[in-house]
């Protein structure tokens, strides 16, 4: 029992350990090409750019809504079964959740054609993402048993969980449609290299007054796990052959999909700018590698029951393992190897920002409140020294939506260093405090940024961390 309890506490907090949903100091973050890849439809002004493989884009992020790691391991003299008991068991509910997603993007690059109104953009990354909600009841019975628990109804349903690792390869359009509207769609190949998920369980499991005996036991269960790649993986780790197994899987070897981004930017004014994206809106076919177990049935059994007149002369049976039949009977344990789908977890992104300060144009120079641009749209609108706004995230999630607001103010130092500063309210956190930076040294283009900063002293106690990098190559000018 105590093995199964340190086995679950740390299956629960393992994605705590890892340091990008939402990429609220990325969105709407011009000078970074890859402010392309949350929303395709974003303004561009430059002839072509180039990341550097392996380094061109680079995020994760770890979040729990509910509790730390310090929370739980801190060196505070409180014994860890106490601590569990005080800060998850008794605290947490299945609306909090566990969380986190890497994402390393191996080839980006983008280039304008013959028409300079529209930029062409490409690329490949991997992404893990994983989220799993507290199983509250799951959690009772793992460290309390259900032996004292008359009456009380352990739901089934707690246990919400997916996951996934999938390679992406995508091919995006940008156009420049007017002075005023910028539109963007990009299409996408999921290639999946693992998947699970159990995220429609019901049931439930109690303990009532028995007729025959002190307790019956009622067991209502209608649970399924769908997994692919699992067992695919686990044979080619055996033969040594993991790695090419992963890179098969990735290259169009395992489980294939679609998806599209579709983005815009739309001046209202000369400086007040609105924009919005909906990515990831897609589905993965899983037939290569797919298994899923299922347990679905009811019973109410009344424990060993022996009548010892009818059973003397085989009171040496196994009455244990007949009542484990008995269950099993009513209540099967089935595997399957059927396909199935799964849809991606679709983002959206909006905004509104109003520019102000003094004009940055090209050099540096301008000093009019006018555009930089003709009325064909073949040049961008001036930037401006500052800008403030407001974003909106929303990512769809097995309980339901969830949403971030963020506010932002932008810093532009000429056309060499920019600086972002965001605050954002979600339910990780209501002091979530970011900080981006682009610098632009001739044609190499650096950035980095990072989400709650002020958590940082102590990255153990915090419930949210998040971070991006890349550096990538850019030429400015027309064909």
């Amino acid at each position: 029992m105590r093995l199964t309890r340190c086995l679950f506490v740390i299956s629960m907090l393992f994605t705590l350990g890892a340091i990008a949903q939402n990429k609220s100091v990325l969105y709407d973050f011009n000078e970074i090409p890859r402010s392309l890849s949350v929303n395709p439809g974003v303004e561009t002004d430059f002839k072509w750019f180039a990341g550097v493989p392996l380094l061109s884009g680079i995020s994760g992020y770890g979040g729990s809504n509910g509790i730390s790691v310090h929370d739980i391991f801190a060196d505070d003299g409180v014994d860890i079964n106490v601590k569990f008991r005080e800060r998850a068991l008794n605290t947490l509910t299945p609306k909090d959740e566990f969380s986190s997603t890497i994402q390393l993007e191996y080839l980006t690059g983008g280039f304008r054609g013959d028409n300079p109104n529209l930029f062409y953009s490409f690329g490949g990354y991997l992404e893990f993402d994983n989220i799993t909600y507290w199983p509250q009841d799951y959690a009772s019975l793992i460290f309390d048993g259900n032996a004292d628990q008359l009456g009380r109804r352990f739901d089934l349903g707690d246990l919400k969980t997916r996951g996934s690792l999938v390679n992406v390869l995508h091919f995006g359009v940008n156009k420049k449609v007017d002075r005023n509207l910028t539109i963007g769609g990009r299409a996408k190949i999921y290639s999946g290299i693992v998947d699970y998920s159990s995220t429609s369980n019901n049931g439930h499991l109690s303990n009532t007054e028995g007729q025959n005996n002190l307790i019956a036991t009622n067991l209502n269960t209608d649970l399924l796990l769908r997994t692919s790649g699992l067992q695919d993986l686990d044979n080619a780790s055996d033969s040594d052959t993991l790695t090419n197994e992963i890179i098969s899987r990735a290259l169009f070897g395992g489980d294939l999909g679609l998806g599209i981004d579709v983005g815009f930017t739309y001046h209202l004014t000369e400086r007040i700018t609105i924009t919005g994206s909906l990515l990831d809106v897609g589905f993965i076919y899983h037939s290569s590698d797919p298994k899923s177990y299922s347990l679905k049935g009811n019973t109410t059994v009344e424990g060993i029951q022996i009548n010892v007149l009818e059973n003397f002369a085989s009171l040496d049976r196994d009455f244990w393992q007949d009542l484990v039949d008995d269950i099993e009977a009513e209540v099967p344990f089935e595997t399957d190897t059927k396909s199935y789908v799964s849809f991606r977890p679709t983002k959206l992104y909006a905004s509104i920002r109003n520019d102000f300060g003094e004009p940055v144009g090209k050099g540096g120079q301008q000093s009019c409140d006018c555009t930089a641009g003709s009325s064909d749209g073949g040049e961008l609108r001036t930037k401006y020294r500052n800008s403030v706004g407001g974003q909106l995230y929303v990512i769809n999630r097995p309980r339901g939506p969830q949403m971030a607001l963020t506010g932002f103010y932008t810093r532009r130092i000429g056309n060499i260093l920019a600086l972002k500063g965001t605050y954002t309210v979600d339910k990780f956190s209501y002091t979530n405090v970011g900080l981006g930076m682009n610098l632009q040294a001739g044609p190499v283009n650096f950035y980095i940024m990072a989400d709650n900063l002020l958590s940082y002293n102590n990255i153990a106690d915090t419930n949210y961390a998040s971070f991006q990098f890349g550096l990538n190559i850019i030429s400015w000018g027309r064909n």
